[in-house]
């Protein structure tokens, strides 16, 4: 090889070597958070979202995703975004109610007709009270709402049946670690004793609780039915989780790819609609299948005293939530 040829080879070798720097200089990584095991939804919709982000921002934007807890529970997940250290997450309404206290509201029991309403309230891009409340957080907070997605009905599991509020009476039943869940769980009749997910199937076991509420999905997931013998269909919360960012690190985005994660988190988010649907018919005779036994108004559950009971104890716990609550029931 002549030096002509060398200089030549440099020269592209050059070329490439900047052209990949520049590449990887300008791609960005996006944290992704969140609490959920392998075979829950929400651990199929991040990694779903992040997955259409990778391929379709054609190597601009990389997601990488931390389940399980890997970053922390509800507030260190919701701390981290507010922060910056954490770029976005999802986790319940309730955990952003400790950024701004009405957001809390999306989460109350007994509030939605079906999952099909909770979808459509929470709806950051078409719904006015979401897009109001979310300009809202995303102003006071530096976090923005920017997608949901549907994790199925939470039920109450248990290691006995439970019929009313008065079987719960004395007993000590697993919370979130939430205001609202506190609220929420005294209402049911029961000791409201918050649980950090990761350490749920803990408690239950040693019998530091003798219950807890999530939906199908989670429960099959988590093998909670190796630990609980009885669900009861209460469908007492239709969970819808937000989506949310970082609201520094959105304004540093370009409208396009601003538009293209509206738009990845909207789609998910409806395909999750139809995943917890199926999902929650499908499990009743998986779970029937590894032991566990279902309750119904048939049986004798009775929802309409639980629905009463909990509505009354969380409207005295937050009675400034109301006027929201209400928007949020309207929503068509």
């Amino acid at each position: 090889m002549n030096k002509r040829q060398v200089l030549k080879s440099m020269g592209a070798t050059l070329a490439l070597s900047l052209v990949l720097t520049t590449a990887a200089a300008a791609q960005t990584v996006m944290r992704y958070a969140h609490v959920g095991a392998e075979g829950d939804i929400q651990y199929w919709y991040a990694d779903e979202f992040a997955k259409r982000v990778n391929e379709r921002s054609n190597g601009r934007l990389r997601v990488q995703v931390f389940p399980n807890s890997q970053l922390g529970g509800a507030q260190e997940t919701v701390d981290g975004v507010r922060s910056g250290a954490i770029t976005l997450a999802h986790h319940e309404f309730g955990s952003l109610a400790n950024l701004m206290p009405e957001m809390g509201a999306f989460a109350a029991p007994f509030i939605y007709r079906d999952g099909a309403h909770a979808m459509a309230a929470t709806d950051p891009q078409k719904s006015e009270i979401m897009k109001e409340m979310g300009e809202r957080l995303a102003k006071e907070a530096n976090v923005r709402i920017i997608g949901r997605l549907y994790r199925g009905a939470r039920q109450m599991t248990a290691k006995k049946p439970i019929y009313s509020p008065a079987d719960l009476a004395g007993e000590r039943f697993r919370g979130v670690p939430l205001k609202l869940w506190t609220s929420m769980i005294k209402g049911m009749g029961a000791i409201p004793t918050p649980v950090e997910v990761a350490e749920l199937p803990t408690a239950l076991m040693t019998g530091m609780v003798i219950g807890q509420e999530n939906p199908l999905t989670m429960i099959n997931a988590n093998r909670l039915y190796e630990v609980q013998t009885h669900v009861m269909l209460t469908a007492h919360m239709q969970n819808v989780l937000p989506v949310f960012i970082n609201e520094k690190f959105w304004q540093s985005l370009s409208e396009e790819d601003r538009n293209l994660l509206l738009q990845i988190a909207a789609e998910v988010g409806e395909e999750t609609l139809a995943l917890g649907q199926k999902a929650e018919v499908e499990l009743i005779d998986v779970l029937k299948g590894k032991g566990m036994t279902f309750i119904t108004e048939k049986d004798g559950l009775k929802v309409d005293e639980f629905r009463k009971s909990v509505t009354t104890q969380v409207t005295a716990d937050f009675p400034d939530w109301k006027p929201i609550m209400e928007r949020i029931a309207a929503v068509k």
